[in-house]
């Protein structure tokens, strides 16, 4: 009876590539026989479904056919589980898309010895229509964990003496080899005594505890650019959250813009409507329109269309210094609800001059 590869990795048969890596990743963790409750009979069956599923065309046979035969699952050699171990190569099945520093360092609780890095966080902030034309400065509190300030990220009492890492002997990187369902495996991974740097104070700062890095609150600085849509995300670099001996990660800023009562933006435009009525359409006006930048007269030409947009120069969104879009108004004409008898007597007179 052929094997449900789906089933295996708990997943359905929509379950995306992304879907399958991640199931794949948790299974192998859990089933490893290295770990203590490992299944090394579940750990081969996992790789091989991964082996199939992970590689379009090998899915496709599955799919198609319940079973592959293009080389994998059983046919990848009788002491490797259905494995299929080209991925490590740069073949096309089995962990072309995994760094194997990254599976195994994981399982052997080590990694690949890189710079550990910090958690990204995000925010909402929202704005007026104006600021999010203009830009806008805004300053926000948020709680985080960040560097610790009296010892800047040493974990040292100040003035106190450095000393060499015994765990790393000063590498800052600790070797292993484990044997395992694979052979033996070296691993390196980021001592966790000195963090990476090969350096030990000798005696740890008091606010942090050692660690390098505390949780409070901070107060950031957000420049939002000019033009800035609704939706739209800023991100900070380095903003996030800090790590011990590592890197920040970044601060994401969400931007909502409030909606504005008559103005529209369209790219570096703005743009609205302004009520004409029928005999100032038809023999010109001045009419009082508002913007952003305060109220401005704007003349409307004589026998001017329903539907016709008039531009005002320069009154829309900053584009780049001294330069900006414009005003777009479209001309609605209104129309009186009911005619007095003069008024239709006057009417009837253009009529038979033919207007």
């Amino acid at each position: 009876m052929s094997k449900n590869y789906y089933d295996i990795l708990g997943l359905s048969k929509t379950a995306s590539k992304e879907d399958i890596k991640k199931a794949f990743r948790k299974l192998a963790h859990k089933y490893h026989p290295d770990k203590k409750g490992g299944d090394a009979g579940k750990f081969k069956e996992v790789n091989e479904a991964y082996s199939v599923l992970s590689d379009d065309k090998k899915r496709a046979e599955y799919d198609s056919y319940g079973r592959v035969f293009s080389g994998a699952g059983g046919n990848a050699g009788p002491d490797m589980g259905g494995f299929d171990f080209s991925g490590f190569t740069g073949g096309q099945a089995g962990f072309e898309d995994f760094n194997i520093g990254d599976i195994f360092g994981d399982i052997f609780g080590g990694g690949s010895g890189r710079i550990a890095r910090g958690r990204d966080i995000s925010i909402d902030i929202e704005l007026t229509f104006a600021e999010s034309v203009f830009g806008a400065e805004r300053k926000v509190l948020i709680t985080k964990t960040s560097r610790c300030e009296v010892c800047h990220g040493s974990g040292g009492k100040a003035g106190t003496e450095m000393t060499t890492c015994t765990t790393c002997n000063g590498k800052g990187r600790v070797h292993e080899t484990r044997r395992s369902f694979f052979g033996s495996i070296s691993t390196t991974r980021t001592c966790e005594v000195c963090r990476g740097s090969g350096k030990i104070p000798k005696e740890k700062c008091a606010p942090c505890h050692g660690a390098g890095v505390v949780r409070r609150q901070e107060e950031i600085a957000i420049s939002v650019p000019a033009g800035i849509d609704d939706g739209e995300m800023i991100r900070l670099s380095g903003m996030g959250e800090a790590v011990a001996g590592g890197v920040p990660g970044d601060l994401y800023v969400k931007i909502h813009v409030k909606r504005h009562p008559f103005l529209r933006k369209e790219g570096a435009n703005l743009t609205t409507d302004l009520n004409v009525k029928l005999t100032d359409a038809l023999l010109g006006a001045d009419y009082t329109v508002h913007t952003l930048d305060g109220d401005i007269t704007l003349k409307i030409p004589e026998n001017i269309s329903f539907g016709e947009i008039l531009r005002v120069r320069g009154k829309g969104v900053p584009i780049e210094k001294n330069r900006r879009g414009d005003l777009l108004v479209r001309i609605n004409i209104t129309f009186p609800g009911k005619l007095s008898k003069k008024g239709r007597e006057l009417l009837n007179e253009l009529r038979k001059e033919g207007i």
